[in-house]
């Protein structure tokens, strides 16, 4: 039985891989754990590895997309059973993930849900149209009507090449246009919700749905965080880095976790798990969308440390640079959106799943506050905790608060 290569689950979620580059050649023999395939998500690129070592028979060509856990190549443990592999279609290759060759003679009816992913009911006949999961989708995305389609591939399949002819024909004739409706809403353009858009969304849908989110707010009198901050600057050049108050929220918040380890805890199959690394993630806004880049271990590293890694890691995504292992594994994740502007506001974040809650900041305001009984100004920030209030009670979440409002009112703190 010939041994798989899948594409693997990359991140939190679930999410489809394009096929950048096949390292190795049809027929290559591998070694276990050498990389063969690149592949890249609407987030990362990623090194995928073979499972073992054997003779590389490939079934997804680069530059085509495929989900997580769809297989896209195979090992075969001889030379003889690899030229058995490429004499049978992709369909019909031996597979543990259930591939299925369609057959005109089914012994019990099937719903079309219940079909192969690669065929599809003609009318009542028996008849299936067989069509590879890349196309399927392309047609879908497109609403090509397969049945329309002839294929190409081993088999009569349908490939991705013949969609995209269908859809260049499809595009290339005349449509008649649409006809005004009177008080009819105008489209500027349309954004397809897919890819890193379509990720976010079903993330953070997914993390309303699943968990019980209660939102805190308030305000920080930030007087000696910003003396703090401006010394900092200051010692720019001595201390090779420009300090941000990002940095400095991520220092102090990994540091008042360790005294609220609740506040860095999964509640995952029905079990609280309290994390012992405290790994803070930074949500960074790109053209495209959001994406949360990983501190591990923040407890443990310098300020400037934190602060050097903050602006690696920010770079690496601006890029699409990031590796899986650097986006994963958050246990607590920081939102400034100060940092683009904001200004005195409040805002509910919604808690990057599995994590147990999420910080957001506003930008740093002079406002009015009353002090020993006088009115003056003051630099203040906004916050709001969102936390799951299966794991975390309102007295924990408030302890939490306290100390970190303490501690970013008192900086001097951060220094013992």
């Amino acid at each position: 039985m010939a041994t798989e290569i899948k594409i693997p689950r990359v991140g939190m979620a679930v999410a489809d891989a394009t096929i950048i580059e096949w390292t190795v050649k049809e027929g290559d023999r591998v070694e276990e754990r050498q990389v063969v395939v690149v592949i890249e998500t609407e987030k990362v690129r990623a090194d995928v590895e073979s499972p073992e070592a054997g003779f590389v028979h490939i079934m997804l060509k680069e530059g085509e997309t495929a989900p997580a856990g769809e297989v896209i190549g195979l090992l075969a443990a001889t030379r003889e059973e690899l030229k058995a592999l490429q004499k049978e279609s992709p369909e019909a290759v031996p597979a543990k993930s259930g591939a299925v060759e369609t057959t005109a003679a089914s012994k019990a009816p099937k719903t079309e849900a219940a079909l192969p992913r690669e065929a599809v009911p003609l009318g009542k006949s028996e008849e299936r149209i067989r069509i590879s999961p890349v196309a399927r989708k392309l047609a879908e995305e497109h609403a090509v009507d397969i049945t329309g389609v002839a294929g190409t591939g081993p088999g009569d399949r349908i490939t991705r090449e013949d969609i995209e002819k269908a859809i260049a024909a499809k595009e290339a004739a005349p449509a008649a246009p649409p006809a005004e409706v009177p008080g009819e809403r105008k489209t500027k353009t349309i954004i397809p919700l897919k890819g890193m858009r379509g990720a976010i969304a079903e993330h953070m849908h997914r993390s309303l749905s699943v968990a019980a989110q209660l939102t805190t707010m308030g305000e920080i009198d930030m007087t000696g965080m910003v003396k703090l901050r401006n010394n900092f600057v200051a010692q720019e050049n001595t201390l090779g880095v420009r300090i941000t108050y990002t940095d400095v929220l991520v220092f102090a918040i990994a540091r008042v976790l360790r005294d609220h380890p609740m506040l860095n805890a999964s509640l995952i199959d029905n079990e609280i798990k309290v994390w012992q690394d405290i790994n803070i993630g930074v949500a960074t806004a790109l053209d495209e969308g959001l994406i949360v880049p990983v501190v591990r271990n923040a407890d443990q590293k310098s300020l400037v440390e934190i602060s050097k890694e903050i602006k690696a890691l920010t770079e690496k995504a601006k890029e699409r640079k990031l590796k899986p292992e650097e986006v994963t594994g958050g246990t607590f994740t920081l939102t400034n959106l100060g940092a683009l502007g904001t200004g005195w506001t409040f805002e509910t974040a919604i808690i990057n799943q599995p994590e147990s809650a999420i910080l957001r900041v506003g930008g740093i305001t002079e406002r009015a506050v009353v002090r020993e009984g006088q009115i003056v100004i003051r630099p203040i920030m906004t916050y709001s905790l969102t936390y799951d209030h299966r794991a975390i009670d309102g007295a924990v979440a408030a302890r939490f608060l306290s100390s970190l409002i303490n501690t970013l009112e008192n900086p001097t703190l951060l220094l013992t």
